[in-house]
């Protein structure tokens, strides 16, 4: 037996995992564009400016799901026994983290344009001569941004899912999601050219609420994932079938009079514990042996599951520990 055992994707998860950095480099190599443009039409515009911001929040989750890929293969040491899978948990903190705080940052800045009743100027540029209002040029820049976020964002949606890869689903949705905010800075510009100042500020205040949302909802899924809080979809849309399908197996062996099972997320892998109440004793090892085979071959995602003879399941308790502060 050994813990220093690395881990490897099957095969065909091996494949996907190898598209999925080959869109995440295009997605970078977009994005350098996308905020180029962006940035340089920019103007005074707040909606251009929140737009541009998220555009370069965009770089986060493809960077941070690159960097853990590189880190969560590594082989199990003393100082790390359990291995680097938690990689992926820490590199999709800091993707909410980041979109959180400069969400807020926004949704601040747009209420306070709006209090002061700021007017943003767009004047006229001549790039070519002949004069030509801004608007229509960031109107531009933002219509080059939005077509390829979204056909990349519909790309990695079923590979993060095949992956149960939560960076690479936040990046997806984040992509997906992308003509919303390229729709609302236009509105708002156009708003300016009508000679309706307020758009632009409520426009950007759109942009940073959609932003702020989803910075709250992927820290709120990062923290519990790095608090062994049971498994969830790749979505969060509800708990991962996997513990009750090993739950449901493990009774069907022989021997097994009742099972009890638990399972908590490091990155894309589960790892856990089964207490099995036993109906005959003979052979322990093997039946062990034989329970953590059965779990394991259900999905590759059952790294390790520790099997135990109990006398009866454990549950969990109600109410607070005697003794536990208030």
């Amino acid at each position: 037996m050994s813990w220093g055992t690395g881990f490897e994707l099957p095969p065909e998860k091996a494949r996907i995992a190898r598209r999925a950095r080959r869109l995440e480099w295009a997605t970078i190599g977009f994005f350098v564009t996308a905020v180029t443009a962006v940035y340089l039409a920019m103007g005074s515009s707040q909606a251009m400016k929140a737009a541009w911001i998220e555009d370069l929040l965009a770089f986060i989750p493809p960077i941070a799901f690159l960097v853990a890929n590189r880190i969560r293969y590594r082989q199990p040491n003393e100082r790390y026994p359990y291995g680097y899978h938690r990689a992926v948990a820490i590199g999709f903190l800091i993707s909410a983290f980041a979109l959180l705080t400069l969400g807020g940052y926004i949704v601040y800045d747009s209420i306070m344009k709006l209090i002061s009743f700021e007017h943003p100027p767009i004047g006229v540029v001549q790039p070519f001569g002949e004069p030509i209002w801004l608007g229509w040029l960031m109107i531009a820049a933002l219509l080059y941004t939005l077509g390829p976020a979204v056909i990349l964002g519909r790309l990695k949606l079923p590979l993060a899912a095949s992956l149960h890869d939560k960076i690479l689903y936040a990046d997806a949705e984040m992509n997906r999601a992308d003509w919303m905010t390229a729709g609302a800075a236009i509105l708002g510009i156009l708003g300016i050219r009508f000679g309706l100042w307020w758009t632009d500020a409520v426009a950007a205040l759109a942009i940073s609420v959609g932003i702020v949302n989803d910075g709250i909802k992927s820290l709120g899924a990062a923290v519990g994932e790095l608090m062994a809080k049971r498994p969830r979809t790749v979505d969060d849309s509800g708990d991962d079938p996997l513990q009750a399908r090993i739950e449901t197996e493990l009774r069907r062996l022989s021997w097994v009079k009742d099972v009890r099972v638990r399972l908590r997320e490091e990155g894309h892998v589960f790892y856990g514990e089964a207490a099995i109440v036993p109906s005959t004793i003979d052979d322990p090892i093997g039946r062990i042996e034989e329970a953590a085979e059965t779990a394991q071959s259900l999905d590759w995602r059952m790294h390790d599951l520790v099997v135990s003879l109990a006398p009866e399941v454990p549950e969990f308790e109600s109410g607070r520990p005697e003794g536990a502060s208030r």
